[in-house]
């Protein structure tokens, strides 16, 4: 009985000191991922974002890219375009991606992030041309910008928990290939309405420089709209074209793929040799909108991007802001 309980005794502790290893060995795999420089961590968030679904505001960088990718030509069905002249489709696919993350310190408190995304892809045109149906694709690079700065909220050895977002600017960007779209048409100023009240006035050429707060920070967050809301966006634009460019706003997804609203030239003012114009557009957060953080793209090209079947002529400001949709 004594030789027996000793057994039991001595097989207890064995497996109480497998169980210790084994913890600690789970203990040791959890930190890890951890195990890596405020730096490192930080280009994590800027690429991966935090995994939360899109709920948290550190989530807006990571799908940046694609939040502009229309996947190929679009018809204009669904909530898309209404149909241009002899236009059937068209829309972006994103081939490749780069993204280069130059991050400087402020102090021990503050890391600030200039981010630049190189995309490169395919401009897919279908329309009619001389009586036929035909589909013209213009590879084109585009070049985003956007700064974003972290702050420190502890000193735990895992930098998770010391960094949280604490400023995001818009985006800004161009075409670069084949036409560098600034040349021809460049977005100075966007206003937004919500429900017939000016709520966002956002000022350029350089859309960076207008930055965001997160409330976590007091401050007042990404623009914020509600399902439902009616949302007028007004664009003023500088273009040395003759003929009207084309402006149209980008937003997230819905079940029928990219969603994209064209705006409506509401003014034309000569210039000199160039043209002031304002592009509007009216429309409803539709009730299908997911819950949550969201980049929305307006681009504005010249005529010739979209009617011209020469695979040289794309040139395309771009503007991003965050949004947040609500219930």
């Amino acid at each position: 009985m004594k030789i027996s309980k000793q057994i039991k005794s001595t097989t207890l502790l064995i497996i109480a000191a497998v169980i210790g290893l084994y913890l600690a060995g789970c203990s040791e795999n959890s930190v890890t991922p951890d195990n890596q420089t405020d730096d490192e961590y930080i280009k994590e968030v800027i690429l991966q974002g935090t995994g939360s679904s899109q709920q948290d505001d550190e989530d807006l960088m990571s799908n940046e890219a694609y939040d502009f990718d229309d996947g190929g030509a679009v018809g204009n069905g669904g909530g898309g375009d209404t149909p241009i002249d002899t236009l059937l489709k068209w829309g972006r696919r994103v081939t490749g991606v780069n993204v280069n993350v130059n991050i400087t310190s402020q102090g021990d408190s503050l890391k600030i992030a200039e981010v630049t995304r190189t995309i490169n892809g395919n401009f897919i045109i279908i329309g009619i041309v001389s009586g036929l149906q035909d589909t013209i694709v213009k590879p084109f690079t585009e070049v985003l910008k956007r700064n974003v700065i972290f702050k420190r909220i502890g000193h735990n050895p895992r930098p998770r928990f010391n960094w949280k977002l604490y400023k995001v600017s818009m985006v800004d960007g161009e075409t670069t290939m084949p036409q560098e779209g600034t040349q021809y048409v460049q977005m100075n100023k966007v206003e937004v309405y919500v429900n017939n009240n000016l709520a966002y006035t956002f000022q350029g050429p350089d859309f960076t420089q207008n930055v965001f707060t997160p409330r976590r920070f007091n401050g007042a967050g990404i623009p914020e709209i509600h399902h439902g809301d009616q949302v007028r966006i007004k664009v003023y634009t500088y273009s040395t074209q003759s003929e009207p460019d084309i402006v149209v706003w980008h937003w997230a997804r819905n079940a029928f793929g990219f969603h994209r609203e064209p705006f409506v030239m509401t003014s034309q003012t000569p210039n000199g040799q160039y043209w002031d114009r304002t592009y509007e557009k009216t429309f409803q957060i539709y009730g299908q909108h997911r819950f949550g953080c969201f980049n929305g793209f307006i681009s504005a090209s010249t005529h010739k991007s979209l009617f011209d079947d020469s695979p040289s002529e794309f040139a395309s400001d771009l503007v991003g802001t965050p949004y947040r949709v609500l219930p």
